[in-house]
């Protein structure tokens, strides 16, 4: 591989022909380094490989040439980082490619050197090709199906995190990555012409790599990319949008939401007021539809930032909010109910009284179910909503259309329900709405108490029904096929 490429150069054949391009190291400092350039130079270009530039050896250091050769000599190295290890035999006592491995970690940093430099250099197009060409070989991966995650839970978060082999590698490829893109220098319109949709496509890919390191590194390099080339933001969010659709609707396996999400979150924290209405649609469409997969927990720290950052921006989303997350409310996962009604909180936290007055009826009469639940967490939780002084404030506000929803459930848990943290905070709960509006809440009660009259009177006379069925059942003679009614304690 490397070997092969630093083959190609060309060697001396007798002490006329010129000088060795791999001197020993005594041999190194005993000719200029611009003397042995321009040798090299003289040479006939059809004996240099064509990815190398000039003739430029490239295991020259950049301050061993002259400003004017430091382009090709950027160029060189870069070629030289082309190529690709295979870092996954990890057999003992097998080495293979040491050295040509180290060679080209020794030429990734001092590419970097170069790019940190005091004064940056002006890249010109050349460079950028290149550049952009070595960034492909290296990254762009397929991965295989042992680091894709096939977990559908919760205990994928306590799973041991697997790392690339090739990282020390990767690492400083990426390092290279983000000083490029970062670069004061780099002309973003020559830049973009390589930096493109298919080089971007390709970069999102990656975010779905099981090493938390290299997604920690895209996740920096996508917002320098989103911030050096406006020209692709539109671009970035709309595939950033497919990502989404795809996890939530098709696979729900994917190892960097997370990362895209906080990403996002800065970017969203960016938009201009007022909001465009493909921000908007970024919101009903790829946003609210993350809260359907199971694994919601993983990433929902970094989803709910999201949403707060569009409710900050323009509150009457609210509501908008409040009916995706009753779409998507969890049924049968005790888990999940937990997390949603903690999210619930903060989006009300961020709502004003008239934006609660279009939700407020489904809203808490799916809060009085969380009330009624047999799993006490869940139950706990929407109660502790009572502690927030805002929402209380909001209930107040509209407690002529909430507590007659509301009160059946309260009543119910202070009769029936198992748990006692959970019976003591029905009880506070039930206590602030009685020194709230004393008059609506006995106008509460009498309803409550007319209503579970009622519902015992249907009762009653449903089980006098199946009694008299009964009775006509067992004096009915038995004659063919006729069905016989079996008493439960025959």
């Amino acid at each position: 591989m490397l070997k092969q490429l630093l083959s190609k150069f060309p060697r001396k054949s007798s002490k006329s022909d010129g000088p060795d391009l791999f001197p020993p190291a005594s041999a190194a400092n005993a000719d200029p380094p611009t003397a042995r350039a321009g040798a090299v130079k003289r040479m006939s270009s059809a004996v240099f490989p064509a990815s190398l530039v000039a003739g430029i050896e490239p295991l020259l250091n950049f301050k061993d040439v002259t400003s004017t050769e430091k382009q090709n000599l950027f160029i060189t190295k870069v070629n030289l980082c082309c190529v690709v290890f295979d870092f996954s035999d990890t057999t003992p006592g097998n080495n293979g490619n040491t050295n040509e491995k180290d060679l080209k970690r020794q030429a990734l940093i001092e590419l970097i050197d170069f790019m940190s430099a005091g004064s940056p250099p002006r890249f010109t197009e050349p460079m950028v090709a290149a550049v952009s060409k070595m960034f492909s070989a290296n990254l762009f991966r397929v991965f295989s199906p042992k680091y894709r995650s096939s977990s559908g839970g919760w205990e994928n978060e306590e799973e041991e995190p697997t790392f690339d082999p090739a990282w020390t590698h990767l690492q400083l490829v990426y390092d290279l990555l983000l000083k490029f893109v970062s670069l004061s220098t780099l002309d973003a319109k020559m830049a973009k012409k390589h930096i493109d949709h298919a080089f971007i496509l390709k970069l999102l890919d990656l975010f779905d790599s099981e090493d938390p390191r290299e997604r920690e590194c895209l996740k920096t390099v996508l917002h320098r990319v989103y911030g050096k080339f406006m020209v692709h933001r539109p671009f970035i969010r709309k595939s950033v949008s497919n990502i989404f659709y795809r996890f939530a609707f098709e696979t729900e396996r994917h190892n960097g939401i997370a990362e895209l999400l906080e990403v996002f979150g800065s970017v969203i924290s960016g938009f201009a007021l007022p909001l465009k209405e493909e921000h908007k649609m970024f919101l009903w469409r790829a946003l609210i539809p993350l809260h359907r997969p199971k694994t919601v927990g993983l990433y929902l720290q970094q989803l709910t930032y999201c949403v707060s950052q569009f409710l900050d921006k323009e509150p009457k989303l609210a509501s908008t909010v409040v009916r995706g997350l009753l779409k998507y409310w969890p049924v049968t996962n005790s888990q999940k109910e937990v997390m949603f009604l903690g999210e619930l909180e903060e989006i009300l936290e961020s709502t004003h009284a008239g934006e609660l007055q279009k939700v407020m009826v489904p809203l808490f009469r799916r809060i009085g179910c969380c009330l009624n639940s047999s799993h006490f967490q869940v139950a706990e939780r929407a109660l502790f909503l009572w502690n927030n002084d805002h929402i209380v404030n909001l209930i107040a506000q509209n407690r002529q259309a909430i507590l007659p929803i509301i009160f059946p459930s309260l009543e119910r848990n202070t009769r029936n329900h198992w748990n006692q943290a959970v019976l003591n905070l029905t009880l506070n709960v039930r206590k602030l709405f009685s020194e709230m509006d004393p008059d609506l809440f006995l106008i509460c009660q009498e309803r409550f108490e007319e209503e579970e009259a009622k519902l015992a009177e249907a009762e009653e006379k449903r089980r006098l029904t199946w009694e008299q069925l009964e009775s006509a059942a067992a004096v009915q003679p038995v004659s063919g096929n006729t069905p016989v009614l079996v008493s439960a304690h025959a």
